[in-house]
């Protein structure tokens, strides 16, 4: 059954207005003795170079909430949504304590880099808070790192790199060739290179050349030049944030004729490029392209209110405060812990998609469709949006979802 079928989604989701009602988020200091209200923490980067997609993250955080509250709110209780910079590791963490021990928020909604999700984790676990993680993806956070609090819309890296690599395995771009890699250097860049090392390694390839590059890098003339004298088969990159925007952009100045695609990649960064400038083959969690009823209507609503079309990340943050509001609405509850429990058993949630999505148990991953993009060529544009054509998802619809996941030899997690 889809989600637009589904009585519990309808109920917590949908309610005439709620384009009208998104000024309302933002309202004043409501006293926690209101019992009306139930507080959610959003916790996302809105400056450096993760800033641009943590934009996303809060409009679209926004819309959910209003949405919402729209329709009657979680079991009648409206929703108040707490919005905060998380700026760096340190500072992530601050503010989840202080969200948390202060303000008393039900649960924590957010974040995108991997090495505050992990301080993040840290906070709810030891104060026993939900967290939903809606764009941190290393594996890390889902293996050794794993939390039994924290849970994971955002796909872990292994997801990315598999789901990617069907597609350059049969453009023969694996077998036999020989890859130039740049990393963004901190924990998720580092994280995802090792997955597509072992990508690379298990199905006959090599490395022409891996660069690790400061997450401050804008001039990549170089790593351009370096690229240029290796003459690699492909150009991977494990970039993160305006680091791709760069990139890509500076790829195209160049003029270099080596193919190029991408384990890590979010569209508004390759929006940000300019037109013409994007390139390649990379993966995706969702995009505005999607062709399903609840993607259209989101993809309108969005760009309705903030005139440009929503992104994956924009996907992540809305997806998350609905579906923790429709687990609210289905155990009458705003308690962590059984909240916790719900997930655990299975609890399923449309995401837009052709199939409903669930929380695997082992390491709290959403289990969903994902795809792979390719570069519409600049003489066949039609607008600055519609920047590539999209693979049907993957896993196909006789595939277990499962299968672009971690296997339960390479997951190290040991839930509490």
């Amino acid at each position: 059954m889809s989600e637009d079928n589904k009585v519990t989604r309808r109920r917590v989701i949908q309610g005439a207005g709620a384009a009208a009602a998104v000024g309302m988020v933002g309202f004043p200091y409501i006293s926690r003795a209101q019992a009306d209200v139930i507080r959610f923490g959003h916790l996302t980067p809105r400056t450096g170079f993760l800033g641009p997609l943590g934009e996303y993250a809060v409009q679209a955080a926004d819309l959910a909430v209003a949405e919402i509250n729209a329709g009657g709110g979680v079991n009648g209780r409206k929703i108040e949504l707490l919005k905060e910079d998380s700026i760096n590791p340190q500072t992530a963490s601050t503010k989840a304590e202080r969200m948390v021990e202060r303000d008393k928020v039900a649960v924590i909604i957010g974040e995108i880099s991997s090495a505050s999700a992990l301080t993040i984790s840290q906070v709810v676990e030891r104060t026993k808070t939900l967290f939903i993680n809606t764009g941190a993806n290393s594996d890390e956070l889902r293996g050794k790192g794993c939390k039994k609090y924290m849970f994971h819309i955002e796909s872990q890296n292994s997801m990315y790199v598999k789901t990617c690599g069907r597609s350059l395995m049969s453009q023969g771009l694996v077998k036999g060739k020989k890859w130039f890699s740049l990393t963004a250097d901190y924990a998720f860049g580092h994280d995802l290179l090792r997955v597509a090392k072992k990508f690379m390694e298990g199905n006959g390839g090599a490395f022409a050349a891996d660069k690790l590059v400061p997450t401050d890098v804008t001039d990549f003339s170089p790593l351009l030049l370096e690229i240029r004298n290796a003459k690699p088969d492909l150009v991977i990159s494990n970039l993160a944030g305006n680091q791709i925007t760069n990139f890509l952009k500076q790829y195209s100045e160049f003029g270099l004729p080596f193919p190029v695609a991408g384990f890590g990649f979010d569209t508004a960064v390759a929006w940000g490029a300019g037109r013409g400038n994007f390139l390649g083959t990379w993966p995706l969690v969702w995009h505005h392209l999607l062709d399903t009823p609840a993607s259209r209507k989101f993809v309108a609503d969005f760009t309705k209110l903030y005139k440009r079309p929503p992104e994956n990340q924009a996907w992540g943050d809305y997806n998350a405060i609905k579906l923790t509001a429709q687990a609210m609405a289905e155990t009458k509850s705003t308690d962590s812990t059984r909240l916790v429990e719900h997930f655990e058993k299975g609890a399923k949630f449309g995401l837009m998609k052709t199939r409903e999505g669930y929380f695997r148990k082992a390491d709290h991953q959403m289990m969903h469709e994902m795809y792979t993009v390719q570069a519409v060529p600049p003489n066949q544009l039609k607008n600055q949006w519609d920047i590539f054509t999209s693979s049907p998802p993957v896993p196909g619809p006789s595939e277990s979802l499962e299968i672009i996941a971690t296997t339960a030899d390479e997951n190290e997690c040991k839930m509490a």
